[in-house]
């Protein structure tokens, strides 16, 4: 076994966490909407030329609500990935609805828009693209589908955040984006994440369903002179202490953009000779997408080799992982008709995907350390 002991991930920290978090106990405002919950709203509404931003408790809090926003009954039809967190197909599923699991891309491993148009009935209320890696789905594609076909689409943009499509950013493109800051991403504030309502019709109601129903948010602007219950809904503010140390991220994000990119950059460089020795694939960004270096993948030739090559990986201390389970082969995906075989290159994927150690703060001796374990691996 190795002494060396390098994680799979570290959380960044820009410095200032610590003293806006200060100045949320000296306020006394220690709720939600707060100071820094309107900074780090209107920041990301700014930055991103985003109609509305809402911070969330999470990126599933944020999909719960975008369920609710598009006014769905038992019955109705949702299409999205099987290659994802389980929280993309949960928020909808406690709707009633039916999830169609579609295939992914072998490139990309975003949702396949040939099989989104293959997959829309008369039923489709929801398409959900999810943003692999920072790296967007084929956005007007799946846009002109939906539009043709009055389908609302809600981003999952989890591991979105900074990143674009021709110019837009992530989130920002749908009738409804949601974000993550959960320790895992780029922007953190330890769980968190936020709402993007691109559609103007739907932004009152956002605010009733995460002030629990309530029409609290015109109260406190002064529209009306008291708030009551007037809709389903239920807590979805973070605290304002989360959001401060949140807004230290979000003001750095170019910054740790940078640093992340400079990783991604020398793990491509450093590992592009496997390429042409070994069967070993990397990622791949579109040209018209600007990733936000979410993390580094490489994607073997057998689930064996990726097994071999995390346990291998693990005695030298290097920490790597693979995901996800794909949803239609989990218990639930089972349950609602769904066998192995009925999405190859998902199941093909996921079985041979292998992400690599990928923060900011990894110095250049462990990312050279992780290089040369992998390369006297296929040596």
């Amino acid at each position: 076994m190795s002494n060396k002991n390098i994680p799979f991930n570290k959380p960044f920290l820009t410095g200032k966490e610590l003293c806006y978090m200060a100045q949320v106990l000296e306020n006394g405002h220690l709720s939600g909407d707060g100071i820094f919950t309107k900074k780090c709203q209107s920041l990301m509404e700014d930055t991103f030329k985003a109609k509305k931003v809402l911070l969330t408790t999470s990126c599933t809090s944020a999909l719960e609500m975008a369920s609710l926003l598009c006014d769905l009954s038992p019955g109705d039809e949702v299409i999205l990935p099987s290659f994802t967190f389980v929280t993309t197909a949960s928020s909808f599923y406690i709707r009633g609805v039916k999830l169609i699991f579609v295939d992914i891309d072998k490139d990309t491993l975003n949702i396949d828009k040939n099989k989104i148009k293959e997959a829309i009935t008369d039923r489709t209320k929801v398409i959900v693209p999810v943003h692999y890696a920072g790296v967007s789905c084929d956005m007007d594609s799946i846009l002109a589908l939906a539009s043709k076909k009055d389908i609302m689409v809600v981003e999952d943009a989890a591991q979105g955040v900074n990143a674009k499509y021709k110019d837009n950013y992530l989130g920002t493109l749908g009738d409804i984006g949601t974000y993550s800051f959960h320790e895992t991403k780029n922007f953190s504030c330890g769980e968190g994440g936020a709402i993007v309502i691109n559609n103007p019709a739907l932004i009152e109601r956002a605010e009733i369903l995460r002030e629990k129903g309530t029409d609290r948010s015109k109260f406190f602007r002064g529209e009306i002179d008291k708030y009551t219950w007037v809709d389903v809904g239920s807590s979805y503010l973070p605290s304002d202490i989360l959001s401060a140390f949140l807004y230290a991220q979000l003001e750095n994000m170019e910054q740790i953009t940078k640093l992340r990119e400079e990783l991604f950059n020398f793990y491509y460089r450093e590992l592009m000779p496997l390429c042409l020795q070994e069967d070993v694939k990397l990622p791949i960004v579109s040209d018209n997408c600007e990733s936000n270096y979410h993390m580094f993948y490489i994607i073997l030739d057998t689930e064996k080799t990726r097994n071999d090559l995390m346990a291998y990986l693990k005695s030298k201390g290097v920490m790597s992982v693979f995901h996800y389970i794909p949803l239609h082969l989990s218990k639930i995906g089972k349950s609602i008709g769904y066998n192995e075989g009925q999405l190859p290159v998902t199941e093909s994927m996921s079985s041979r995907l292998l992400r690599l150690p990928f923060y900011p703060e990894i110095s250049k001796e462990d990312r050279a350390y992780v290089v040369r374990c992998i390369k006297s691996f296929f040596a």
